[in-house]
Formats: C-alpha cells, structure tokens, sequence
C-alpha cells in the first residue's frame, strides 16, 4: 500500500508542478517590456538587444517604455555615440512592431515639449507605472539592456 501512496503522492506533485508553470506553446507570442533610464549608451545597446530580439523571435511583441534620462534617444536630433542619428533605427523597429513609450513626468521635469518626442512614441502619464503595469496586468517579461 505504501508504494501506491508513493506512487499517487508523485503524480500528484508532478500534476501540481507541470499546472502551475506557465504554459507558452509553440506560436504564443511573448510580450518583452525593455526599461530604458539611463541615457545614449543605454539606448544604444537596447537598440542592438531589440534587433537581436526580433531576429531571433520575430514574434516577440516589444514594448520600450522610457524615463528620466532613457528619453534622450527618442528626441528631436538624438544621436548616438558615433553621432549617427536614431530616427532611422526607431523608424525600422517600429515598422516592426516596437512600440516606444515615454514618460510624461520626465518630460514635465525637464521642461521638454512633447513635440520634441519622435512620432513614433506615445507619452504616458509615467514611465515606472507604465513598467508596473506591464508586468503586473499584461504579462511583460521585464528587461533592461
């Protein structure tokens, strides 16, 4: 009696694992929130790990969601290190999906007019609540490049 206990004890766990992992079959897309703070390097680098991204998963719904000083590449004449300008990198992933979202609090801040943001991204009310709510409510995987 003792092995059938065993037995129904470990189908039973192995029930109870396999149901409270997460499934994601095979053509279920996995939502990616990249969390952007910290100025042109961070951007840049986030730019290369979003191309990577999509080559490997071309799937894969990305979302950018920027504050502080993470706006600076989605504004007017941003360039990167190598002064070569984002617009056209911007333009090509959200061409493919990427969607770019900046915080109204930093703009607010640092007094910059929401004019100034490339076309391609939308302002929300708040970068940090944005990531929040992303993860917490809509099943982002959260990184940060």
């Amino acid at each position: 009696m003792s092995r059938f206990l065993l037995a129904c004890k470990a189908l039973f766990l192995s029930f109870f694992v396999a149901s409270a992992m997460p499934s994601v079959a095979a053509d279920d897309v996995i939502k990616t929130v990249y969390h952007m703070s910290e100025g042109i390097p961070q951007a840049s680098r986030a730019i290369n790990n979003i191309r990577n991204h999509l080559a490997a998963d071309p799937k894969a719904k990305i979302v950018v969601v920027t504050h502080g000083l993470g706006i600076d590449f989605l504004l007017e004449g941003a360039t990167n290190q190598m002064e070569q300008p984002f617009a056209g990198a911007i333009a090509d992933l959200a061409s493919k999906g990427v969607e770019f979202r900046v915080c109204n609090n930093t703009l607010v801040s640092r007094k910059i007019d929401a004019s100034k943001v490339a076309m391609e991204a939308k302002v929300v009310p708040s970068g940090v609540a944005e990531v929040a709510k992303l993860q917490a409510r809509e099943g982002f995987v959260y990184l940060r490049p």
